[in-house]
């Protein structure tokens, strides 16, 4: 036969086998769920449909027949399969860009952004229906709740049993002068200060760390603002302030592995640790009262830095200093967005904590003066300047005395969220690290 033929009747061959494969594929591609034997028997059918439809041709022509056939068969089975594949929907997943353990999902997403910035602020224990109807993270607790321990417990008893998540109850158990627990037992008046710590040995330390962070848990006490990791020794080689007050653990990290044994006894109890003041305090004056001013330099201050450092994987909770350390900064650290990532540096998630906020020192940087009004009266702007400052730097925890003072300090997170999405961000990264530290801590129970 011509060869004109052979391939007029292979052309043939190839066109009856597309014909009869697509009229299969139109009527199977609405199958919702096609399994591999029905694609199979489609594909069988067409194939035998193209053999009866082919008439005998000799041996080379029905082969190349034969080959077009598979090759028409071969490439409509592949769109075949493509096109029935029926892809299921998935369940929608909420994003967790704070990475909180799943267990803490479901409290997370129940929450409001109020919700969130109420942990954020710890005050000064008074009225628990304050506590409640605001829906603080924490509350600091004095040696004034302690001299009156009942009418303490009861307010205590209120809180825990109105609020969702459970607070931080923190106090200064530093021993030596700064010693709150002498206020609820004077079985606890001689407790030995970090000058006297440091002379001990790590067992006798943890010892003692276990047996005050026993009697801080009976209180309901679950946060000790100690450890004190500043400098003994200022810029200049002499005893520091707070080396004078014997609230220090020594010059550099020699001590750390003591400071360790502190800690270490403290979460024995349940009782978590903070390290202050960040990045070391080593002025003469208390900020607490009056505008504090290191002209440490960068040098020095990073061999402060480094006690931090060391015990960085040990300490979830660092307190920033209000101290304005000229030689690295144009304010007080606690403002300092830069400093306060150094902080924060070998720890993602260290909860980062302001001292005082009604502190002069404070209120009177935020206020752009040398000196300020009288302590109950302070302008709403110079107040709202201060509070943005110290989010717009990082920190977590709004520390102040001036208990009523939080409300003031919600309204003014909502107020900053509601006109930028980078303060609603702010905000639930603090929570975030709040919430996973009081899950870890097991204070938040689910």
């Amino acid at each position: 036969m011509p060869l004109r033929h052979l391939l007029t009747l292979a052309f043939f061959a190839a066109f009856s086998a597309n014909f009869v494969f697509a009229q299969d594929y139109q009527i199977d591609r609405y199958i919702p769920e096609s399994s591999s034997s029905e694609v199979s028997m489609c594909v069988m059918q067409s194939s035998s449909s193209v053999r009866q439809m082919t008439p005998a041709v000799s041996s080379s022509s029905a082969n190349l027949a034969k080959d077009s056939t598979n090759l028409a068969a071969s490439s409509s089975s592949a769109s075949l399969v493509k096109d029935t594949t029926v892809i299921k929907p998935s369940a929608k997943v909420k994003p967790n860009p704070y990475n909180l353990p799943d267990a803490l999902m479901p409290l997370w997403n129940s929450m409001s952004m109020r919700q969130k910035a109420g942990q954020m602020i710890m005050v000064f224990l008074t009225s628990p229906q304050f506590v409640i109807e605001n829906e603080l993270g924490g509350v600091l607790i004095t040696g004034k709740h302690l001299r009156s321990f009942d009418n303490y417990k009861e307010r205590m008893d209120k809180i825990d049993s109105n609020l969702k998540i459970p607070l931080f109850t923190a106090l200064d158990q530093e021993g030596g002068i700064v010693n709150r627990l002498a206020s609820f037992s004077d079985n606890w008046r001689h407790t030995p200060s970090a000058l006297e710590m440091r002379r001990m040995d790590t067992t006798q330390i943890r010892t003692l760390a276990k047996k005050i962070g026993r009697a801080l848990k009976d209180i309901r006490i679950n946060m000790n603002l100690a450890p004190v990791l500043d400098p003994s020794k200022d810029h200049r080689g002499s005893n520091s302030f707070m080396e004078e007050s014997r609230r220090s653990w020594g010059p550099d990290t020699s001590n750390a592995y003591k400071v360790r044994a502190f800690v270490n006894g403290m979460r024995d109890n349940g009782v978590i640790s903070v390290s202050k003041h960040f990045p070391g305090y080593d002025s003469w004056t208390n900020s607490d009262i009056q505008i504090a001013i290191s002209a440490s330099p960068k040098e020095k201050i990073e061999q402060n830095i480094s006690f931090f450092k060391t015990l960085s994987k040990d300490i979830p909770v660092t307190m920033m200093s209000s101290v304005h350390f000229l030689r690295i900064s144009s304010r007080p650290a606690v403002f300092d967005g830069n400093i306060v990532k150094m902080a924060r540096k070998y720890s993602p998630d260290m909860v980062m904590l302001t001292d005082d906020l009604w502190g002069t020192s404070l209120r009177t940087w935020a206020s752009g003066k040398t000196q300020i009004a009288p302590r109950k009266t302070y302008p709403d702007k110079d107040f709202k300047r201060l509070v943005t400052a110290i989010i717009d730097a990082g920190n977590d925890i709004l520390m102040i005395s001036y208990t009523s003072k939080a409300k003031d300090i919600i309204n003014i997170m909502m107020e900053l969220s509601d006109k930028s999405s980078k303060y609603k961000k702010r905000i639930e990264e603090s929570a975030a690290r709040i919430l996973k530290l009081k899950y870890k801590a097991g204070i938040l129970k689910l």
